[in-house]
């Protein structure tokens, strides 16, 4: 299609430096801080100060790092996975929520085989007339002390 003759195309954010507004200081690499020269992948302990809880390599703008720096920790920390010296990924222990297995072992439904009392038992009133001592005759326990001679 054919630009009309005259018009003008909107005015573009401009890019580069002046692109954000908002100014921040650039995070300095740990690498930098500790003048290494060299990212050796057997330094664990450098290594994983640019991996997160969970084991995933940081980002450079979490960890400081430039492209070269990036580039050098994520080949040092792959080699260190493969050598068996860092975990490729960890378990992280959450209790918010529960899965069932994935194995396909389900706990049987309500509906489905419960080996439960049936409609119109009592629970409460089983468990009166059961005597401690016929639940111990049931585990085999030999001698009980109680507060009662016997």
């Amino acid at each position: 299609m054919a630009k009309a003759k005259g018009s003008k195309t909107p005015s573009r954010a401009p890019r580069g430096k002046d692109a954000n507004p908002r100014k921040y200081k650039k995070k300095t690499s740990p690498l930098v801080i500790d003048k290494v020269e060299y990212v050796d992948y057997k330094d664990v302990d450098l290594l994983s100060r640019f991996m997160s809880d969970r084991a995933k390599i940081r980002n450079m703008r979490v960890s400081g790092n430039n492209r070269q720096q990036q580039l050098d920790i994520a080949n040092a920390i792959k080699i260190a996975r493969e050598m068996a010296l860092l975990p490729y990924a960890k378990r992280v222990a959450s209790a918010s929520r529960t899965r069932p297995p994935r194995d396909g072992d389900r706990r049987p439904r309500r509906d489905e085989g419960f080996e439960g009392p049936t409609e119109g038992v009592e629970v409460d009133a089983v468990a009166d007339e059961l005597d401690v001592l016929d639940v111990l005759d049931v585990l085999d326990v030999d001698a009980v002390e109680t507060d009662e001679e016997v």
